[in-house]
């Protein structure tokens, strides 16, 4: 990202840029059914944790915010972000941190008799006020130039540290079903023992089958059983489908259980008036007192820089180089929309969205089209006729380009500028001697072979617009038992994990250094290879002590508002303490951007890839979807991997 000197210079460079693409955002996107898909897809994994968000606030700041509230602000600022926003592809939502910090305003409300339960709206209010004037100060101030600076180190740690959460709770929750809610008679029928605990065993049976099903559900893509469109469909839609089965089970229960068991989501409805004076509490906002209203600048400096890192993290996820997006990014004029946004949520006595991960790699990934697969086969065939009637490497390079434009829809021009890496990979394989010995068709052609998204505002839109259905389903959506919710919460903790290489590299501590080639047998990171043992441990156990000390700030009561101080500190720790410990080519190794992270080669496939297999005449696997092949150069998290090689295939390449 180019530094920028003047005031308003990013800002208006983002408007600059992103103008001549608006009227093409909507002409150009594909309105027919094929545009449902992803909708339908990124609608369902932004709507279930919004949910299950929801009920988290609703027990923490009792009955103040509800599921209502997480839904409105979605579907406003995300309607908000697919008309105006700079990058059409960032989705919107009220993730976790936000929980957190209201969480944390409320207790310190709640304490105070100036304040109360009554004011505590009325206060979050000023809070967001305060956090909006910040944001737009930092999109006026081209503060996003300083977004790089955010290693990965910072993001495996806020992910875990929001995984820990995630099962902290997951547990909470389920334990509190086998207790009575504060706010309810103990003298109902459902409240007695022996149906308290029955509430609780079917809460733990419920939550469990949740995390599993929903586990091996996203899986199904490698499942060897099914038509490729099946397994596509139950990996996209198997999360939402197993809160929906499992909810439907929970009816069937005898007739003689009480009403209350299993325990069931407690949302008021839209129309009630607890929910509508949400829509008033700008009026109230004049009533807190003005000492209060300047303290709360420091939960809004808060704010302010976890929704800065969060925004610009998820944006750089949802565009990153090799997705070949055509339009230019908006980096500081996204920000300012998400100051306008936080603003407009603090004044309705909304708890604010921004850019969420993983949602938003996610979309555009669901965006790619790839016609990979076919078109692939045809580049490698085409390429092997030329290297076997001895052609140079300018023509071999010219027959595939032929074969590309010849089943690619995009102007020549286009198709020029997005082969360039493929056709340097060809030109410079040349040994001078006119034989492209050293060119391998399958490795390059996988490499540089350009990604398809169809870049449009409507499939955002669209998605908003169904979370505003969602508002008023309410009633419809009460009848989820909060055990599935607990569920879910698990399985979010635990979904994040693969990929979040200080997770990886704390099991690597337990192996026992005999038994570690095993790890190498299998596909593992470059770091294992090229980084010493001592270092890789070094590095984990910093962590690890680094982040036992920001999960114990979470405990800290009303204090614990300051959770994301460490994070902004370890950017100074990163840059001018960590090298003093470790060679920079290993630091490099141990932080590297996590989608820029080469994956090892095992060693037990260093004969012959399936890829090769499939090269020499192995028609098996036409039947692949393009979800299939997405899956293969793409995390769980939907960021894309280098396509480069790897350690271990550069010491020790392939023979064909």
């Amino acid at each position: 990202m180019d530094k920028k000197k003047r005031p308003f210079e990013g800002v208006i460079d983002d408007i600059k840029g992103r103008l001549p693409c608006y009227k093409q955002d909507w002409s150009q996107a594909n309105y027919g059914l094929r545009i449902l898909a992803p909708t339908a897809y990124i609608f369902f994994a932004s709507a279930l944790p919004v949910i299950a968000f929801g009920e988290q606030l609703s027990r923490d700041t009792d009955g103040s915010l509800s599921t209502v509230e997480t839904l409105a602000s979605t579907a406003i600022c995300g309607i908000i972000q697919a008309i105006f926003g700079g990058q059409p592809l960032l989705i919107l939502g009220v993730a976790e941190p936000t929980v957190i910090m209201y969480s944390y305003l409320y207790s310190f409300s709640k304490g105070r008799e100036e304040l109360g339960r009554e004011l505590f709206l009325a206060w979050a209010g000023w809070v967001c006020f305060w956090t909006a004037v910040m944001l737009i100060l930092l999109a006026i101030f081209n503060g996003c130039t300083i977004i790089n600076r955010f290693t990965r180190i910072a993001g495996e740690l806020f992910g875990m540290l929001i995984a820990v959460l995630f099962v902290q709770e997951a547990i909470r929750g389920v334990v509190s079903e086998f207790s009575v809610p504060e706010s309810e008679d103990p003298k109902h029928e459902e409240f007695q023992f022996q149906w308290l605990y029955t509430n609780g065993l079917l809460a733990v049976i419920f939550a469990f089958a949740v995390v599993y099903t929903s586990l091996k559900s996203i899986e199904a893509r490698s499942w060897r059983y099914g038509t490729g469109w099946m397994r596509s469909l139950i990996a996209d839609y198997g999360v939402p489908f197993a809160v929906l089965v499992w909810t439907a089970i929970s009816f069937a229960v005898p007739g003689k259980v009480p009403h209350g068991v299993p325990r069931r989501l407690f949302a008021p409805l839209p129309w009630d008036a607890g929910s509508l004076y949400h829509w008033t509490v700008v009026k109230d906002m004049g009533k807190v007192p003005a000492s209060y209203i300047f303290l709360a600048i420091v939960p809004a400096v808060m704010i302010a820089g976890l929704y800065f890192f969060d925004h610009s993290v998820a944006a750089q996820m949802a565009q990153q180089n090799e997705y070949n997006l055509r339009n230019p990014s908006a980096y500081h004029y996204d920000i300012l929309l998400l100051g306008i946004m936080t603003l407009i949520c603090g004044l309705l006595g909304l708890p604010p969205s921004n850019g969420v991960l993983p949602q938003s790699p996610m979309h555009t990934r669901s965006l790619a089209v790839l016609k990979r697969q076919l078109m692939r086969k045809k580049m490698v065939k085409t390429a092997k006729q030329g290297m076997k009637m001895q052609a140079s490497s300018s023509e071999i390079y010219g027959m595939m380009q032929d074969v590309f434009i010849q089943m690619d829809s995009s102007p020549e021009e286009s198709v020029h500028k997005e082969l360039k890496n493929l056709k340097d990979a060809v030109i410079n394989s040349d040994d001078g001697s006119g034989h492209p010995e050293k060119f391998d068709p399958a490795k390059h052609i996988d490499a540089h072979l350009p990604v398809r998204v169809n870049e449009q505002r409507v499939s955002n839109l669209l998605q908003s617009l169904l979370v505003v259905g969602l508002v008023f389903a309410i009633p419809v959506i009460r009848l989820i038992p909060t055990s599935v919710l607990w569920g879910y919460f698990a399985y979010m903790a635990v979904d994040s994990l693969p990929g979040n290489q200080f997770w990886e590299r704390l099991l690597l501590l337990f192996v026992t250094p005999a038994r570690r080639f095993k790890v190498l047998e299998g596909i593992h990171a470059s770091f294992l290879e090229s980084v010493p043992f001592k270092y890789t441990a070094t590095f984990t156990i910093f962590q690890l002590v680094y982040f036992l000390i920001c999960f114990g700030i979470t405990w800290i009561p009303i204090a614990g508002i300051l959770f994301p101080l460490p994070f902004f500190l370890l950017i100074s720790i990163r840059e001018h303490v960590l090298p003093k410990f470790f060679p920079p080519e290993h630091l490099q190794a141990l932080d590297a951007s996590e989608y820029e992270e080469i994956a090892g080669l095992p060693f037990s496939t260093r004969t012959l890839s399936l890829r090769e297999r499939e090269d020499e005449g192995d028609e098996q696997n036409h039947g692949l979807t393009s979800q299939e092949i997405l899956d293969e150069i793409t995390t769980r998290r939907g960021e894309l991997k280098h396509r480069s090689l790897s350690i271990k295939e550069r010491h020790y390449p392939v023979s064909n």
